[in-house]
């Protein structure tokens, strides 16, 4: 076409929409994961490949007033040692209610010792009747370049009991805080962040359970395959809920694992990608819940003396931090933080 033809002739014509988007040709690249793209658009690089890389930034929930929740009249149940509301869905483990003070003091020292590896830390709120909230871990799964907000399992009769209603809190922050969300668990699926462990940048295990079903341990693959990520679906035995109970990369060739909750298969997967298991001491099991602030450096719960001897002699340094209270609540170190971005 003669483009010397008047503008207007021009604009009559079928032809005019494509003259001029002809030079306005879009990019795929480069990917949204690129750090130049997450800087230009987002702010900053957000995310993580891997489980040990320097945390970078991370999120927290202080246990407070929601821990009223677990009242001792009428739910002592002595056949299992433990408190626990079935209507509400809640449990504490142990035949004295929550000391939230001593809680509050374990946290506080969680977020100091975060602090003092130069950690950006940010808390996150909760429905007003969830004593697990301080397990921010499970609201989130963090991958390259965003967000994938998870869908919890335990739902109480209350509309502010059980943990469903935390995806709306870690929503509202995650918006604030500029990061992208990639994807919302959705539908009928369930998945929780502390079933999730990237043994390498390019292998991502969901310990699969009650907590986790396929329909949306499924969502969370799709993601991952499109950034090239293979997902290793684990089951776990019995009732039990997340797969940082059995394994945590601890170096980017090192997991502490804990034998009695992994399928045999799982050793050989560790041993194809070069992972070294160091095996948790058979009485101490609470201290594979640990967090690795960077590479060959965790922090983990006081009271271990024998694994951090096995850590330690394997190369690792370990930051030890009183953590009994909390752990009876059902969950420890691991559980209790949420990062959002690590060093590759």
């Amino acid at each position: 076409m003669d483009t010397s033809e008047q503008p207007s002739t021009l604009r009559q014509t079928e032809a005019y929409y494509h003259l001029v988007l002809e030079r306005m040709i879009p990019k795929a690249e480069p990917a949204f994961e690129a750090p130049e793209m997450q800087e230009r658009v987002w702010g900053r690089r957000w995310g993580v490949e891997n489980d040990v890389g320097r945390l970078r930034l991370c999120v927290v929930h202080r246990p407070g007033d929601e821990m009223l929740t677990v009242q001792p009249e009428g739910h002592y149940d002595p056949t299992i040692g433990a408190y626990i509301d079935e209507e509400n869905q809640w449990y504490w483990r142990d035949s004295n209610p929550p000391d939230i003070a001593r809680m509050q003091a374990e946290h506080d020292a969680l977020v100091n010792a975060l602090r003092a590896e130069g950690v950006e830390v940010v808390s996150v709120d909760c429905p007003s009747r969830d004593p697990h909230a301080v397990f921010t871990r499970d609201m989130a799964v963090a991958v390259k370049g965003g967000a994938v907000v998870c869908r919890l399992g335990l739902v109480g009769r209350h509309p502010q009991a059980g943990r469903r209603g935390e995806e709306a809190f870690i929503t509202r922050l995650l918006a604030e805080l500029g990061m992208p969300i990639l994807h919302t668990i959705h539908g009928t699926g369930l998945l929780e962040g502390g079933s999730v462990c990237w043994l390498n940048d390019s292998t991502v295990a969901v310990g699969m359970s009650y907590r986790q079903n396929e329909a949306g341990v499924r969502q969370l693959e799709a993601v991952l395959a499109e950034q090239g990520v293979r997902l290793v679906r684990v089951p776990l035995p019995g009732y039990a809920l997340h797969l940082d109970g059995a394994c945590v990369m601890v170096d980017y060739d090192k997991a502490l694992i804990n034998l009695t909750r992994l399928p045999y298969w799982f050793l050989d997967l560790l041993r194809e990608l070069d992972i070294q298991p160091i095996h948790v001491w058979p009485t101490e099991p609470q201290a594979v819940n640990c967090l690795a602030v960077r590479p060959a450096r965790v922090i983990m719960p006081a009271g271990c003396p024998r694994t951090r001897e096995r850590l330690e002699a394997a190369g690792i340094e370990t930051v030890e931090i009183p953590y009994d209270e909390i752990l009876k609540n059902g969950g420890g170190i691991h559980c209790s933080t949420l990062p959002l971005i690590r060093d590759p």
